[in-house]
């Protein structure tokens, strides 16, 4: 009798049973990327928002305890810009201009109704600023309050931990 030689190689029952097995390792491992991801993001605009919020205090204390404003293309002007006393800009510093810059640049928001947005939403009714959805803003500020948070539904993580600013 003639007996064939096996070649060497799966079986389909073999192949199966690995893809069962990377199928239910993705299923475990693809969730907790992504919270890893969104933790990520909220580390990041927790970061940003504190540069932001350090910088309206400086900003405030140097100018008579009058936060920068009142519109948001004002906002961003003044923070990354030399100022004077009532906040006009200057983009050389002189003895006329001798305040800031306070950053150099406005962070891009990472979360919220517009990612990656670096301009700023004015509220300047409400303490904290509500959510501006329709506009096109990574930031939402109350330039009377100096309070600003991202543009983003449920951001409550840090809110209940920071109190509103004050230049006291």
């Amino acid at each position: 009798m003639h007996r064939r030689a096996r070649k060497p190689g799966f079986t389909l029952v073999e192949l199966v049973v690995v893809v069962v097995i990377v199928g239910v390792i993705a299923s475990i491992a693809i969730p907790r990327i992504s919270r890893g991801s969104a933790a990520a993001k909220n580390a990041v605009t927790a970061g940003d928002l504190h540069i932001l919020r350090t910088a309206l205090l400086h900003y405030a204390a140097e100018h008579n305890n009058e936060f920068p404003g009142p519109t948001g293309d004002r906002v961003a002007e003044q923070l990354t810009s030399y100022t004077n006393l009532l906040g006009a800009v200057s983009y050389t510093r002189s003895s006329d201009y001798p305040f800031g810059p306070y950053l150099h640049e406005i962070p891009p928001c990472p979360i919220g109704f517009h990612p990656g947005s670096a301009t700023i939403a004015i509220d300047d009714t409400n303490s904290p600023p509500a959510n501006a959805p329709a506009s096109e803003a990574g930031w939402v500020y109350n330039p009377n309050t100096g309070e600003i948070r991202p543009n983003a539904a449920g951001w409550n993580e840090l809110e209940a931990t920071t109190e509103p600013l004050t230049t006291d």
